[in-house]
């Protein structure tokens, strides 16, 4: 049933060639909208515009984006569509596409509407408009994140496979954490940022939100086009594809300046996925984060403040009373700097941006919480300021640095909230952080319900010529067997555990001790396991040293993904020994 059907690019594509219209998808867009009960979305919903579009698209004619419903930040231009960056009496009527619209639209995705925001994209809790708020997807009580707000939450329901949001100070990562989806924040200059209602020009970037990394990823390859007309937009080289990450050097804050404001849950989330990077193979470096807070600090003081007053242009001194009052409120000291002021923040911001580089010498990647901890409505109302820099901690630096970035869901915390990690690095290294961030996205696809599917990730040397392998017991790191992995050029991705429905066994026989895994429909445990790439041409080598009564079927791991793996058959279980309660095969063997 169309009702079911994941808006993945992939699901879409799968439908489509099996005869699907669009036209239905998007009446099921639409249906889904409505289901959400939560008005505060879009600021204008295109549905006949929509259903206009999907029955001009005509057959299924293979474009990356046929038929692929998403939703535009209001404060982009779509032709035929008001654009208001959430201020009435800033609205008009664009004569053209944003050109970030136009690759789009050449590829066949077909826009939903214009989404709801932080008005004039000021903001990061997503509160700060006119129209109704656009409710959490995941916790209705915890603020959507801005200043993307409607952009996530329609993606996080399930209504479009993506969206446009722009980021200047984490509008494209901050609504991700906080709705349990992806968020790209491209290198500054790879999408164009024609057609676009600037905050800051010198920092915005488009940005993209998805259900999956691989999803994001396809839409910046379509999107990341060169723009003449753009003076910031620079011919960036758009990888191929994702690929399996290689161990890396990635800095996390110490322990001193890790910042969650108390919240310890989040800390320990955390330390979880830095645990995890950790068994991928890199190496943890952990630094002073304190020069990178002051970088982030500078977001909201003298230069950066005044370019924010210039693109509301003379609407703060001559018609301030249409402004949002907390809008106003952060604009109006930027009235009172002087051109030596902005001087001075450029000087400052260079010193600490060399800081910053020093810090990051021999560095390949940053991994950061994509927020310090939760903001709940109760907390903005009582406070419209506060709470809204501190969901900035992790993401103002960014733009200013000139780095790239992807929020990325990483399973639930400890109290089911969303956890959220954050993958950065240097300007033009965006297929390196998507490449790590989907090796570790794991958990819950929004508040759809939807299974998240782990992306394939060919090896860069080897050409994508690698498979997952999940191994339970004698071939896992340091056991008798390894070697028949390591020898044929095999290496470990991480070290993990099994979906709690499975039951370990010891079977029979000898000399060499083997475990057998059985999926089992209750009763069944979480069993620790290891993932490794084996190359594709050793695959069949590897296969046939196997003996039954084992054999190769999808292994659910953890964090809701699938993978190849070994398995044992039921006849093989005769004269076996269950060990399920041991939950690994290293502690049966050191019994």
């Amino acid at each position: 049933m169309i009702a079911d059907l994941p808006f993945t690019l992939a699901a879409l594509r799968q439908a489509y060639a099996s005869g699907m219209s669009p036209v239905q998808v998007i009446e099921e867009a639409f249906r889904r909208l409505d289901a959400t009960n939560n008005p505060g979305i879009f600021i204008y919903p295109a549905r006949e515009e929509a259903i206009a579009a999907a029955k001009e698209l005509g057959a299924y004619d293979g474009r990356p984006l046929w038929g692929v419903p998403y939703v535009a930040k209001d404060n982009i231009d779509v032709f035929g569509m008001p654009t208001t960056a959430a201020c009435p009496d800033f609205a008009y009527d664009p004569k053209q596409d944003a050109f970030v619209i136009v690759q789009l639209r050449a590829a066949g995705a077909v826009c939903l509407g214009k989404a709801n925001l932080d008005q004039f994209a000021t903001g990061l809790v997503g509160v700060r408009s006119p129209y109704p708020v656009p409710l959490n997807a995941i916790d209705p009580a915890v603020v959507p994140g801005g200043s993307s707000s409607g952009s996530a939450v329609a993606v996080a329901h399930g209504v479009a496979t993506f969206s446009l949001g722009t980021d200047t100070a984490g509008s494209g990562r901050v609504p991700a954490g906080l709705n349990s989806i992806v968020g790209l924040k491209p290198t500054l200059g790879a999408l164009s940022a024609s057609g676009v209602v600037p905050a800051c020009r010198t920092l915005d970037t488009v940005s993209i939100f998805a259900l999956n990394v691989s999803d994001a990823w396809g839409v910046f390859d379509v999107a990341a086009k060169y723009d003449p007309s753009d003076a910031y937009s620079r011919k960036f080289k758009v990888s191929a594809g994702l690929s399996a990450p290689k161990p890396m050097r990635i800095a996390v804050p110490n322990a001193e300046t890790l910042v969650t404001f108390g919240d310890t849950v989040q800390a320990d989330h955390f330390h979880q996925d830095v645990k995890k990077l950790s068994m991928m193979g890199n190496e943890i470096i952990e630094i002073d984060f304190t020069r990178f807070y002051d970088v982030a600090k500078m977001l909201y003081e003298g230069a950066w403040v005044a370019e924010r007053v210039v693109a509301v242009g003379e609407r703060l001194t001559h018609h301030a009373e249409t402004l949002h009052p907390t809008t106003r409120a952060i604009l109006e000291p930027g009235l009172k700097l002087s051109a030596a002021d902005a001087f001075k923040g450029f000087y400052r911001l260079k010193d600490l941006a060399r800081n910053c580089e020093e810090a990051l010498r021999g560095i390949d990647a940053i991994c950061v919480p994509t927020i310090p901890h939760f903001v709940t409505l109760e907390d903005i109302t009582a406070d419209p300021i506060e709470p809204n820099s501190r969901l900035g901690t992790y993401t103002n630096f960014v733009n200013l640095l000139d780095m790239c970035g992807i929020a990325v869901p990483t399973g639930s915390r400890q109290d089911g909230r969303p956890g959220s990690l954050t993958v950065l690095a240097r300007m033009g290294e965006d297929a390196m952080v998507a490449s790590l961030a989907a090796a570790v996205e794991s958990g819950a696809v929004g508040a759809t319900g939807w299974k998240r599917i782990a992306p394939e990730l060919p090896d860069i040397a080897g050409g994508g010529d690698e498979i997952g392998m999940v191994v339970c017991g004698a071939h896992m790191s340091g056991l008798p067997l390894n070697g028949e992995l390591t020898g044929r050029g095999a290496r470990l991705l991480r070290k993990t555990k099994t979906a709690p429905k499975y039951s370990l066994y010891a079977l029979a026989g000898g000399p060499t001790k083997r475990p057998g895994m059985v999926a089992v429909a209750e009763g069944g445990g979480s069993i620790d396991v290891e993932v490794w790439a084996l190359p594709k041409s050793e695959v069949g080598g590897f296969l046939a040293g196997i003996p039954s009564p084992l054999c190769l079927g999808s292994v659910e791991l953890e964090d809701g993904t699938m993978e190849k793996g070994f398995l044992c058959e039921a006849t093989g279980l005769i004269g076996a020994m269950e060990v399920t309660e041991l939950g690994s095969w290293r502690a049966y063997i050191a019994k």
